[in-house]
């Protein structure tokens, strides 16, 4: 393989003798970022040893990690059905003001949570959002509803 040297001088100049290329004073448009995080609402909500009760949260996107660790954990090899309790446990970045979320937190949510949390999970990770497609029962006229819990009229 042939390296081509770059010198100071052959950077001021277009390479292999292509004409030169006016430069604007802009600079190019950012590449669009990734979402890894998304915010939740809990329908009931979290109620902590003080009898706090949190309801709000966030959510980032699971690694390869995330997913394979859990296999190995011992209280899943004991129960699969543990899984998610682990794998939402790694996920959760922000449960109220608890910020280390831990199993043992998550396995005190409410059924209805934990089902909103595992729902949520796969539409972010599977589909890239907590958007979900809807139809009014009345009206039958389609539209778009964000799961993630926003209050109406929140965007």
């Amino acid at each position: 393989m042939r390296r081509r040297t770059v010198s100071h001088t052959a950077l001021d100049e277009p390479p292999d003798g292509a004409d030169s290329v006016p430069v604007s004073g802009a600079a190019p448009p950012a590449p669009p970022r990734l979402q890894t995080e998304f915010s939740f609402e809990l329908p009931r909500g979290y109620v902590d040893e003080a009898g706090t009760l949190h309801r709000d949260g966030s959510m980032r996107l699971a690694t390869a990690r995330d997913e394979l660790a859990p296999l190995v954990d011992l209280r899943v090899k004991d129960n699969p059905a543990y899984l998610s309790v682990v794998l939402l446990s790694m996920v959760i970045t922000r449960l109220g003001t608890v910020t280390e979320v831990r199993a043992e937190q998550v396995e005190r949510l409410f059924a209805s949570d934990l089902a909103f949390l595992q729902d949520f999970y796969r539409r972010i990770n599977a589909e890239g959002h907590s958007r979900a497609a809807v139809t009014c029962p009345h009206c039958a006229s389609g539209f778009e509803v964000d799961l993630a819990g926003g209050r109406p009229g929140e965007s």
